[in-house]
């Protein structure tokens, strides 16, 4: 994942404490040197999810039937907000190992159910418990982020737990209404004066627009660092702003095609020249894998182009997105997105070792392995990940992790899950995995700590 994308066969890779000293064919081994034989699998650099929503991972598949209006009345407007510090924890703690078991080796906590400094602290304890890659996005759903971004407590919260290591990073996450007053201005000034990139979501089908993108362009808040998530349902102008301002994209495409955020927005953005890195979004709905990601990118941005033609009546006879750029969004876009290319997202002398070994021999799907970039987006798995490795230390190793007590990460979801269900009662926890739709009909703004209407979408 070089700028040439140079594929090496029967090639070393040696790492040297927590960096990549070469590769190459036939490296010299400094004696001592542990070998892990890689022979007949795929290695490449560890993978970058730039939006998961981490602290929801304990309700692993609950909500599979969910669309995103159900999504938004369970976590927004009813049962979000009874999550306690150790419910932040649960999750957090459960999805940083299960990204590592991926090949995820840098993960983006998307974490807007940060309620209280309490929960926040109880977010970053998980993270740094787990030997991966993580950047904390400090969100709350429940409370203005022209409000918790002025309080002091979030100052020394940042203050006390990032001293600028590259193991974990952070940034302000919060989304724009598209309220003329725009009083997210206040955030966005906290954030430039924290040195902190935004991360928000943006084109998003009922919630937020065009309206919030001009605004954020027009007080000169669009910034190289800017990741708009999502981004689905945006006019051309909006994409004219974040391509100008060098912002980048995450795509769920997952996501979206099933939520209703919008199309996966990938023709849009390859036809603005906008920078694109993929996302999982939350294991309430799907896997925390990015082999999915890749495959689902492909399906979804190659069938709108084959309708495409079809509806004119043509035919595509060469697919203009290609597995290599599927595989490039999800290592070196995701490091570009977050500040980090020429630390990680290739194999090259001098990068950080964020290392992953695709091989499985008791698999008939490793063999024969004849396009490297086909087969990691098209053939690969979870249980396909061999060895992987964060900051040159093994943290994966035979299709096992290293060091991880499974035991207790169940241990604690358990008492998340007993609690919310106890908080619930059984008939509605049953009902949520299918909530209704409540009176109020909070339909385009989730936000309930604004009471500003979009006319774009419901009527207003």
């Amino acid at each position: 994942m070089d700028d040439r994308r140079t594929v090496l066969t029967g090639a070393d890779v040696l790492v040297v404490g927590k960096r990549v000293e070469a590769v190459g064919p036939s490296l010299a081994v400094p004696e001592g040197t542990a070998e892990i034989d890689a022979t007949g699998g795929i290695v490449m650099p560890g993978m970058i999810d730039t939006h998961r929503h981490m602290w929801q991972t304990a309700m692993r598949g609950y909500g599979a039937d969910w669309t995103l209006t159900q999504y938004f009345v369970w976590y927004y407007l009813e049962h979000g907000r009874h999550f306690r510090p150790e419910d932040v924890y649960a999750g957090n703690l459960l999805s940083a190992i299960e990204a590592l078991d991926a090949g995820v080796t840098t993960t983006v906590d998307w974490s807007h159910g940060l309620q209280t400094v309490q929960h926040a602290d109880a977010a970053v304890d998980a993270l740094e418990e787990v030997p991966g890659r993580f950047v904390l996005a400090y969100g709350n759903i429940q409370a203005a982020p022209w409000e918790w971004s002025a309080a002091p407590e979030f100052r020394d919260f940042v203050a006390r737990r990032f001293r600028g290591d590259d193991m974990l990073g952070f940034q302000m996450a919060f989304d724009v209404t598209g309220d003329p007053a725009f009083p997210e201005k206040a955030a966005f000034e906290v954030a430039r004066e924290l040195g902190a990139t935004v991360t928000t979501h943006a084109g998003v089908w009922g919630a937020t627009d065009d309206n919030g993108i001009r605004l954020m362009h027009d007080h000169g808040f669009m910034t190289p660092g800017t990741v708009y998530v999502h981004a689905a349902t945006l006019d051309a102008d909006s994409y004219h702003r974040i391509a100008a301002t060098g912002g980048s994209v995450s795509v769920s495409t997952e996501s979206e095609q099933s939520c209703g955020q919008g199309y996966p927005p990938t023709w849009a953005l390859r036809a603005h020249g906008i920078p694109v890195s993929l996302s999982m979004d939350t294991s309430v709905w799907w896997s925390g894998d990015l082999f999915s990601a890749m495959r689902a990118t492909l399906g979804a941005d190659r069938a709108r182009e084959h309708l495409e033609a079809h509806a004119v009546g043509e035919t595509v006879t060469h697919a203009h997105l290609r597995a290599e750029q599927v595989v490039e969004w999800a290592t070196r876009g995701g490091a570009r997105a977050l500040g980090l290319d020429g630390k990680v997202g290739s194999l090259e002398a001098g990068r950080k070792a964020d290392v992953v070994l695709i091989r499985n021999d008791h698999s008939p799907v490793m063999f024969p392995l004849l396009n490297p970039y086909g087969h990691v987006a098209f053939q690969a798995q979870r249980a396909d990940v061999h060895t992987v490795v964060v900051d040159g230390r093994v943290v994966k190793y035979d299709h096992r992790l290293v060091g991880v007590d499974l035991v207790k990460a169940r241990r604690t979801v358990e008492a998340t899950i007993e609690h919310l269900r106890g908080r619930l009662g059984g008939e509605a926890w049953e009902r949520g995995m299918n909530p209704d739709i409540p009176e109020t009909r909070v339909l385009d703004n989730p936000y309930t700590y604004t009471g500003y209407r979009s006319a774009d979408t419901h009527g207003g």
